[in-house]
């Protein structure tokens, strides 16, 4: 019977020769569940073939190699890629864990996560779910209190909107634990320096946020206004994008920065947004875009800009007036993909904008950036914004001239047939077009024949929004339901027979976030109604 006692060195003859390990080579005498032992005599195994004399000095006999593999598959489980229980994350430190789950931002990951067990629920549900998003107020001394003590949560921080005073209590997104308010720290008899706290806890609790990547700014109403807090955001080397919603940012210039504020660059932000609100308080009768070319200045590698100025009364001016620093911006940001943008009428410095993909803005803005020179043909596939009203002849005329890589376009609206088939010759190679609603009122009195024959023209077309083809169709089996459905198959085989590849139409309802798919099969053409995302 095979021994299972521990194996034991044999004494050599020659004084300064190693002994000879003496192995036991039965397979059984093993035990799978204990990977040390296989693992010591392993390693004892390997170790002694230097010592060996003549021809057999490294190498196994017939039998240790047979074991040798033996021993690996008792071996290989317990330091292979499947768990053990002797290797569970759980099993390491909070601080560790909490440092692992710092480099995850998705909701349905942290969520995931979360749900795995209950110590790391305890770690990712009021340290980290709870911080990534944060809806507050200025006035929520308490909350930046809360984060400027407390910094490991603040730097857990990933989207951070302020919103306006106005805003209901329903809109706020904060921790759980910091629900109260202070009244030590919110109690003050000058109103003046009230504000002033609060602007000095906010910028304190800002530079806690060592990893944001989302800034929104929505607080109109107040006397603290983004300029107070763009110097702080200039330190924040994580963040990626910047939302303003404040009339204020249109008005005129306040000063000319530091020296030190103009070396400050944001690396890191792809995605500017700068948008006025429908409130008076703090709208110009003629504003500007001093303040918004000012910080625009400190992105270098901006991809997607959006400027949209909506006028809250008439006698204030219908479009922002772009002035030479403004195209001058534009010219030396060669980066920009996405533009949207509300201004007066430009003339683009040649060469502008060379990676431009997707363009949102009325007609002489869209006819002058399509017309702008360039020595390599822009990438511009998307034209959002366009009101086909009044004179059209210099946005038509350029998208035809310079237009033929345009496969998407969105209208703001339309007045008559006519302009829709100029735009169709103007732009044949459209894959998606949504004309948008009617603005000159009344009903739409083409049918979908007219309809059809238009779009025969667009051999590209896949999806056509703006118009209702097909009829209100329910589930019942009544004799007013078999008709809407066989007026629909009759739609469904007229579009299908006019627009070879077009696939998706609007469904009669407004606002349901569904569409009406063509399928075509061998039988003949069907119509599904499915959703989509909004």
């Amino acid at each position: 019977m095979a021994s299972k006692s521990k194996p034991s060195l044999r004494p050599g003859r020659g004084r300064q020769r190693k002994g000879v390990l003496a192995v036991d080579t039965h397979l059984g005498s093993y035990d799978r569940t204990d990977p040390f032992r296989a693992f010591s005599v392993l390693a004892g195994l390997l170790g002694s073939l230097a010592s060996r004399l003549g021809g057999c000095q490294y190498k196994l006999t017939p039998e240790e190699h047979k074991l040798s593999l033996h021993l690996l598959t008792i071996v290989e489980p317990y330091i292979g890629g499947a768990p053990s229980q002797r290797t569970l994350i759980t099993r390491q430190p909070t601080e560790i864990l909490d440092a692992i789950v710092f480099h995850i931002d998705s909701k349905q990951d942290l969520l995931a996560l979360a749900s795995s067990c209950q110590r790391m629920h305890g770690i990712v549900i009021p340290r980290h779910l709870d911080y990534r998003v944060l809806r507050c107020k200025v006035s929520s001394i308490s909350i930046w209190n809360h984060l400027i003590i407390n910094r490991s949560l603040a730097k857990n921080v990933r989207r951070l909107e302020i919103l306006d005073e106005r805003t209901s209590v329903d809109a706020l997104r904060i921790p759980g634990g910091i629900v109260g308010t202070d009244t030590d720290l919110e109690s003050t008899d000058d109103e003046l320096a009230m504000h002033e706290k609060q602007e000095r806890y906010l910028v304190s609790a800002l530079t806690k946020m060592t990893a944001l990547n989302s800034f929104v700014w929505s607080c109109n109403h107040s006397p603290i206004s983004i300029d107070n807090v763009w110097p702080t955001l200039l330190k924040c080397h994580s963040l990626s994008e910047v939302e303003i919603h404040d009339n204020m940012v249109f008005g005129p210039t306040s000063g000319e920065d530091s020296q030190a504020a103009r070396s400050l660059v944001l690396p890191s932000v792809k995605t500017a947004s700068f948008q006025s609100t429908k409130h008076i308080y703090g709208s110009c009768q003629n504003p500007e875009l001093g303040r918004i070319k000012d910080m625009l200045n400190h992105c270098p590698n901006l991809e997607d800009l959006n400027i949209s100025y909506a006028r809250p009364r008439p006698p204030f001016a219908a479009h922002i007036p772009a002035d030479e620093l403004f195209l001058t911006f534009l010219s030396a940001h060669p980066s920009l993909e996405v533009l949207n943008l509300d201004i007066s009428p430009i003339a683009l410095y040649p060469n502008s904008l060379p990676r431009l993909r997707e363009l949102t803005a009325h007609k002489d803005v869209t006819a002058a950036i399509l017309s702008c020179p360039s020595e390599e043909p822009r990438p511009l596939e998307t034209i959002k914004g366009v009101r086909l009203s009044g004179p059209c002849d210099a946005f038509l005329s350029s998208l035809k001239r310079f237009g033929g890589s345009i496969k998407r376009v969105e209208l703001g609206g339309w007045n008559d047939m006519d302009d829709i088939r100029r735009l169709v010759e103007s732009a044949p190679m459209l894959s998606w077009l949504d004309t948008g609603k009617k603005l000159s009122g009344g009903q739409n009195l083409a049918g979908v024949v007219e309809w059809a024959n238009l779009l025969t023209a667009l051999p590209e077309l896949v999806a056509f929004h703006g118009v209702k083809f097909f009829y209100e169709a329910s589930t019942s089996i009544s004799m007013a339901d078999r008709s809407r459905f066989r007026k629909n198959d009759e739609v469904a085989s007229l579009l299908a027979w006019k627009c070879a590849k077009l696939r998706r139409v609007d469904h009669w309802e407004d606002g349901s976030g569904k569409v009406v798919v063509l399928v075509r099969e061998k039988d003949g053409v069907k119509w599904e109604v499915r959703r989509v995302r909004q």
